[in-house]
C-alpha cells in the first residue's frame, strides 16, 4: 500500500508540473550586460577589484559571482562599437573566461526600447515580407560567425524591450493585431535553431510593472504560434513598481507560459550625483535603500530574492562596468562627446573601484 500511494503522488506531481519548468531553487544565469566595456578597454579604462587590485573587469566581475555576460548589436551604427565585428572580439574575450553569451539583437543602428525601435537604415524601405528575411539572414549570419570561431551564443534575444513590437511601423502591434511582429519573432527563432539547436531564445519586454500588459503581449504572440524559450523582463524599481508585484509578474509568466522567466536587465543608483556634464537618466532612489554603495547592494540583493523566490533562473545588471569615461558616451552617433547617462548606476564608481556590497548569488 505505501509503494502505491508514494507512486500515486510522483504520478499527482508530474501532472501537476507538466509543461512547467521546475520551480527555481538557485538563479542559475548570473548576468552583467557588459555592452560598453569593450570601448571603455580602448580608451584606457582601469578597474580595480574590492581590494584595490587593477584586473580585468571580466575577472572581478566572475569574482562577484557572474557566469553570463550579455552583449547588444546593432546593425551599422555610426560609432563602430557594437557592431557584428566588435560583438564577434568582444565574444571571444567572454568566452576564453568561461563565461556564458547572450546576443541581444536590436535589429536597429542605434538604440531599441519601448520608445523607440527605429528600422536599421539598410532596411529603412523593406516590407513585412522583405523584413523577415532580413531578419532570419542577419540573425543568421551573426550566429553563424559566432559558431565558426568557437563562440556560439548560449542565448539571444530577437529584439530589446519590445513591447509593442519591433522594426516600427511595420513589425509594430496596432489594433491588437500581432500578426506582423509574430512573422519576425517566427524568422529570428528559425534563423537561430538553425544556427544552433541548442542556443536559447528569448523574447525581451519591459512590462514587468503591469501584469495585464505582460498577458497582453505574451498572449499575443502565443495566438499566433510564436515560440520561445525563455521570458525575459526588465526591472527598474524607479520605473517598474514594487517588489511584491514583480514576484507576482513572474511567478505568473512562469504558469501561464510554462517557461523559464529571466530578469533581463536591473540597475540601482550608488549615487544622485554626476561625474560628468551628461545629465544622468536617474537621479532618486525608491524601496527605502539609499543612495550608497550600501543600498546599491540591498537593491540588487532583493531583485535576485524576490526573481528566485518567484522561481526566475536568471538576473542580469545592466552595465556595471559603465562608468564615466570620456569618450564612451551615451549615443553612437556621437560616441566621443555625448556623455554617460549612466554613471551613478555602474557598480564600479567613478574611478574604477568595484562596489564590494553588489554580489551575484545562486
Amino acid at each position: 500500500m505505501k509503494r502505491i500511494l508514494v507512486s500515486l503522488v510522483v504520478c499527482v506531481a508530474a501532472t501537476l508540473t507538466a509543461g512547467q519548468p521546475a520551480h527555481a531553487a538557485t538563479l542559475s544565469m548570473r548576468g552583467a550586460d557588459v555592452s560598453t566595456l569593450q570601448r571603455a578597454l580602448d580608451l584606457g579604462a582601469k578597474y580595480y577589484d574590492a581590494s584595490g587590485n587593477q584586473r580585468d573587469p571580466l575577472d572581478i566581475l566572475q569574482g562577484a559571482g557572474v557566469n553570463y555576460a550579455r552583449l547588444r548589436i546593432w546593425n551599422n551604427p555610426i560609432s563602430d562599437y557594437n557592431n557584428k565585428t566588435k560583438v564577434l572580439q568582444q565574444a571571444r574575450a567572454i568566452k576564453a573566461k568561461g563565461l556564458k553569451l547572450m546576443v541581444d539583437f536590436h535589429y536597429s543602428d542605434t538604440w531599441a526600447d519601448p520608445g523607440k525601435q527605429y528600422k536599421p537604415a539598410a532596411w529603412s524601405s523593406h516590407t513585412i515580407s522583405q523584413l523577415q528575411t532580413d531578419v532570419y539572414t542577419y540573425t543568421y549570419d551573426v550566429c553563424t560567425s559566432l559558431k565558426a570561431q568557437g563562440t556560439t551564443p548560449d542565448s539571444v534575444q530577437i529584439g530589446n524591450e519590445i513591447n509593442t513590437g519591433m522594426l516600427w511601423n511595420d513589425g509594430k502591434v496596432t489594433n491588437n493585431d500581432f500578426t506582423n511582429l509574430s512573422l519576425l519573432l517566427k524568422a529570428g527563432y528559425n534563423a537561430t535553431k538553425a544556427c544552433n539547436a541548442g542556443t536559447q531564445v528569448i523574447i525581451h519586454t519591459a512590462l514587468a510593472e503591469n501584469l495585464s500588459s505582460a498577458r497582453w503581449f505574451y498572449d499575443g504572440i502565443r495566438a499566433k504560434g510564436v515560440s520561445w524559450d525563455i521570458t525575459a523582463l526588465s526591472y527598474y524599481c524607479m520605473w517598474h513598481g514594487t517588489l511584491s508585484n514583480l514576484s507576482t509578474v513572474i511567478s505568473d509568466m512562469r504558469s501561464r507560459y510554462g517557461k523559464d522567466v529571466i530578469i533581463a536587465e536591473t540597475a540601482y543608483p550608488f549615487t544622485s550625483g554626476n561625474a560628468d556634464s551628461t545629465r544622468n537618466v536617474v537621479t532618486s532612489g525608491c524601496t527605502g535603500h539609499g543612495l550608497t554603495w550600501q543600498g546599491q547592494g540591498a537593491e540588487f540583493a532583493a531583485v535576485q530574492s524576490t526573481a528566485r523566490n518567484a522561481g526566475a533562473i536568471g538576473v542580469f545588471y545592466w552595465e556595471p562596468t559603465w562608468y564615466a569615461v570620456p569618450g564612451n558616451g551615451w549615443d553612437p552617433a556621437n560616441i566621443t562627446s555625448s556623455g554617460n547617462e549612466w554613471d551613478n548606476m555602474a557598480v564600479f564608481n567613478w574611478t574604477g573601484h568595484i562596489n564590494p556590497n553588489v554580489r551575484w548569488t545562486p
